[in-house]
């Protein structure tokens, strides 16, 4: 991977989930360092500082199905042409979260560039709910359907594309905690699933290695989006649905060191750090440690 120019993306959102407080995961993050590790490695950084969110007590729920389904629509609007313009640009979006509801306008604006991207997403959950599957109605649990063309119209005509990824160069890794209706839908796509137990039983690299296979025929980049939940909470205690059983510290910073050594990252989003949870900012800084990792940060 040249090193050239990260734009980083502040989206302070909380309104896809029901737990209060990843609002405040930019900023935590960059607290813990970021920019400057950043540039410790030989990155040119531009901050383009956060997004205007409306914090929840300033709107109504409207339908429960579908929480903050207008502000989250609004959110990703904007996010998908910056996210595009970046990428046009030649320079690396690296979005800073908020819930993972953002990964909405990400996914959207990777799509409306002229480049094809293949996605990692390392997760706890599989973010393949939608409107006749969910049981919550927290938008934070749909991304990943809504880029592959599944649910309201609201959210899957963000862009202009309604199918934004290609399944057969999709991957979930980490998975360990879904819907009994979303495995299914899984199941019936060509996404690949990493759950954790595959991870026990072959190792991080070679699901890693497989995954930037996967991610990589046919595209121009690999897309990462990186949910601090994937990873065990007594590692990661700070965020929005800690899960028991994740993966290791030293899992999540191999996985980011070989899929540097791939040079195939085109851009990335770290989400649900969730500072009020958090331990002396302890997950934040994990979240700065590895996305040094994917940038270039070796031991030796």
């Amino acid at each position: 991977m040249q090193k050239k120019v990260i734009r980083i993306i502040g989206v302070p959102i909380d309104l896809g989930a029901d737990r209060r407080g990843v609002d405040m995961g930019p900023s935590a993050i960059r607290y813990a360092g970021l920019n400057a590790r950043l540039k410790g490695l030989g990155w040119k950084v531009e901050d383009y500082g956060n997004l205007e969110v409306p914090v929840p007590e300033t709107r109504e729920i409207k339908d429960k199905r579908l929480k903050y389904l207008e502000e989250i629509v609004t959110i990703n609007e904007r996010l998908h042409l910056i996210v595009s313009e970046a990428i046009k640009e030649g320079v690396v979006p690296l979005i800073l979260g908020g819930d993972h509801s953002l990964g909405i306008g990400t996914l959207a604006g990777l799509a409306l560039s002229e480049k094809s991207f293949g996605l990692i997403w390392f997760d706890t959950h599989g973010d393949y709910n939608s409107l006749d599957t969910t049981e919550s109605g927290n938008i934070h649990g749909m991304p990943l359907a809504v880029a592959n063309g599944i649910g309201a119209p609201e959210l899957t005509s963000i862009g202009g594309v309604k199918k934004k990824l290609r399944e057969e160069n999709t991957v979930i890794i980490g998975a360990r905690e879904m819907d009994p209706q979303e495995k299914e839908l899984l199941r019936k796509s060509k996404i690949t699933v990493f759950t954790m137990r595959d991870i026990d039983q072959v190792g991080m690299t070679e699901v890693v290695k497989q995954g930037i296979k996967i991610a990589s025929q046919g595209t121009d980049g690999i897309h990462i989006s990186f949910d601090l939940d994937v990873i065990d909470p007594e590692e990661a205690p700070g965020v929005g649905t800690p899960v028991a059983g994740g993966i290791t510290y030293r899992e999540a910073h191999l996985a980011m060191e070989l899929l540097a050594d791939s040079g195939r990252i085109s851009s990335m989003d770290v989400v649900e750090v969730n500072p009020i949870l958090d331990n002396h900012n302890k997950t934040a800084k994990l979240a700065v440690g590895l996305i040094c990792s994917a940038f270039g940060e070796q031991i030796f």
